[in-house]
């Protein structure tokens, strides 16, 4: 369709000048676009179109980039980039060198804070109005945040410090009855009752009346609206925390947004705006199934999404996803817990079939480990469903309610190394790192989709904390036996003999590592576990080889190939020992397969750096 208006806005300031009429045709076109762009070049979409007409509203009302949006996890972010001069740059979309799909503070000089983890922006959105109010400068600072982001404690920390901090903020609760999974929890059965109460719409209606008084009148207004809602639900969660509330106001009428927002800008202290928004607004498609139209490759806009011909290949998530069903089958001990990932975490199967088993606990990662602590307590084997990123969020609680207490609970760790378009927030390069340095813990990397299965079966059977650590995608294609079958604990395998050379895989790098060792003809050692690391393999691999390299997809730093440099030393070995991983520095967005390319972790990066490192002993000799 042609964008008429759109092709005009080239900031926020060309928005501002627009006549308040144009504003729903603009978001028209914008809603079009965004349609059009993410179905050539995939991202998030249905949470993008939810939040076209409040993105208008808030650049039309505050001026941005002097007042401060912050924009929670930033799934919701693509209208806000387009309207800030990054139109173009949607053809690039999460490609390399192209637009990333969170907000980024060095991309943009209205990207005010960098997101992709959920429940931040009130923490940081506080921080910037305190600062504004230290300073001394007349300036608004924002937080836009989902219902679903609103379960995670670090939420309600902010809230907490807010409402007593007289800091000049607002606070909008974009609720649309949705995080990624269907949401879950008592935060979220209070809003839908609040919304659906019939009685209360009018006390709502009233209220939005009352927000486009004349200013003298609103403090009036406000208490009017204020006594109204008391009579209706004492107590209102978010007003006992100090913020003053209003709403809830429909997401998608700008003429009620709008003056909304004008008359909030100019009330001080702390204040909650409860919007609801549908997620995939205006495309009936997303519409309809909003989780599916969460994340999407590209499609055709027209057609929609169609569904693969064929099985497909294999992933490592739907490995666990079926371990998961099988295992609780055997074992009517084994529970499955999950942070608001089940379709990421591969786990809606397991969720029809042992329902009674399973625990999606919502956006609370500290909640989930302590929660598979207590449940490992009483005797029951907890699965915990986790991205390696997330995972980050939680770790005093795996060091001190998990570790330290030497309970028997399984990390299923999807997402470790490299995941490509999500970028540096998402990109597991850390937890081989951050977990194998804790005391108890089994660190497991299987190098294709059977071996998963299979470390998964070991890691079940273990009396103590453990970790399997796989990555997005597909790998080998290796078929997994339908048995749960285990691996001798802490025990590599040489899966190629050669001269010289020997390579240490750590997981799926294993088939670039054995392609190296056929061109060198060089040893290649497939070393499964990071802790215990198979000592016995390394010493016999530094007794008959003059170079090791351990190659991994984790930080080099604090990685695998530390661990075999420790058993090295402590052996009184000096054979020399060459690191292959990912260098000190946030690796950024981009398809997979370039990312390991650039960084020397394909066949042709492992070749290369293993004879220059050769040609350079050789030189010193």
């Amino acid at each position: 369709m042609p964008y008429s208006l759109l092709d005009t806005i080239h900031s926020p300031a060309d928005l501002r000048r627009l006549d308040r009429k144009q504003l729903p045709q603009l978001a028209v076109e914008l809603r079009a676009f965004l349609i059009e762009s993410v179905s050539q070049t995939g991202g998030h979409l249905s949470s993008n179109l939810g939040t076209v007409e409040l993105t208008i509203a808030l650049h039309a009302v505050f001026n941005t980039p002097d007042d401060r949006l912050v924009w929670d996890v930033g799934h919701q972010c693509y209208p806000h980039k387009v309207l800030t001069g990054r139109r173009e740059g949607m053809a690039k979309l999460r490609m390399r060198h192209g637009v990333a799909g969170f907000p980024k503070r060095c991309e943009s000089p209205y990207d005010t804070f960098g997101v992709g983890h959920s429940s931040t922006s009130i923490s940081a959105a506080l921080g910037m109005a305190l600062a504004a109010k230290q300073k001394g400068e007349d300036r608004k600072a924002v937080a836009i945040i989902g219902d679903g982001a609103m379960s995670a404690g670090m939420a309600f920390e902010a809230l907490n410090n807010a409402g007593v901090a007289d800091a000049d903020m607002l606070v909008i609760l974009n609720d649309n009855e949705m995080s990624i999974s269907p949401p879950v929890g008592a935060l979220n059965n209070i809003l839908t009752r609040l919304t659906s109460s019939k009685t209360y719409n009018v006390a709502r209606e009233a209220g939005r009346h009352m927000l486009g008084f004349a200013p003298p009148l609103l403090e009036l207004a406000r208490r009017a609206e204020e006594h109204v809602k008391g009579m209706i639900a004492p107590g209102t969660l978010f007003e006992e925390f100090g913020f003053h509330y209003y709403g809830p106001i429909d997401g998608h009428d700008l003429d009620a947004l709008i003056p909304t927002l004008e008359n909030l800008k100019k009330l001080k202290g702390p204040k909650f705006l409860h919007v609801i928004t549908k997620k995939g607004q205006g495309y009936k498609l997303a519409e309809n199934d909003p989780i599916l139209y969460h994340g999407v490759g590209k499609f055709a806009a027209g057609e929609g999404i169609q569904s693969a011909k064929g099985p497909g290949k294999l992933t490592y998530t739907q490995v666990f996803g079926d371990w998961l069903c099988d295992q609780a089958k055997a074992d009517s001990r084994l529970v499955g817990v999950t942070p608001a990932m089940r379709e990421g975490s591969g786990m809606v199967r397991f969720a029809n079939e042992h329902a009674d088993r399973y625990y999606d606990v919502g956006i609370a990662e500290q909640h989930a480990v302590t929660f598979a602590a207590g449940l490992a307590c009483e005797g029951l084997k907890p699965v915990v469903a986790i991205y390696s990123t997330f995972l980050q969020r939680a770790y005093d609680q795996l060091v001190h309610d998990v570790a330290l207490q030497n309970l028997p609970v399984v990390f299923a760790v999807d997402r470790g190394g490299l995941v490509g378009a999500d970028g540096p927030t998402h990109h597991g390069t850390f937890d081989l790192s951050y977990v194998t340095c804790i005391p108890n813990m089994v660190v497991m990397t299987p190098s294709d989709e059977a071996e998963c299965r299979r470390m998964l079966s070991t890691a079940y059977t273990l009396d103590c904390p453990s970790m399997v650590r796989y990555p997005r995608g597909s790998g080998t294609g290796a078929i997994p036996s339908p048995e749960l079958d285990t691996l001798p604990l802490g025990k590599g395998e040489i899966r190629r003999q050669g001269h010289g050379v020997a390579l240490l895989a750590f997981g799926p790098l294993l088939g670039a590592a054995l392609a190296a060792g056929d061109e060198l003809d060089a040893t290649v050692a497939n070393m499964r576990f990071v802790k215990p690391i198979d000592e016995a393999l390394i010493v016999e691999l530094a007794g008959n080889h003059s170079l090791l390299v351990t190659i991994e997809e984790n930080a080099v730093i604090g990685g695998a190939g530390s661990e075999v440099e420790r058993v090295l030393a402590e052996n009184g070995l000096t054979v020399p020992v060459l690191r292959l991983g990912l260098p000190d520095r946030f690796i950024d967005h981009g398809e997979q397969g370039q990312l390991l390319s650039e960084l020397g972790l394909d066949k042709e990066g492992i070749v290369r750096t293993i004879r220059e490192k050769l040609g350079a002993r050789a030189d010193q000799q």
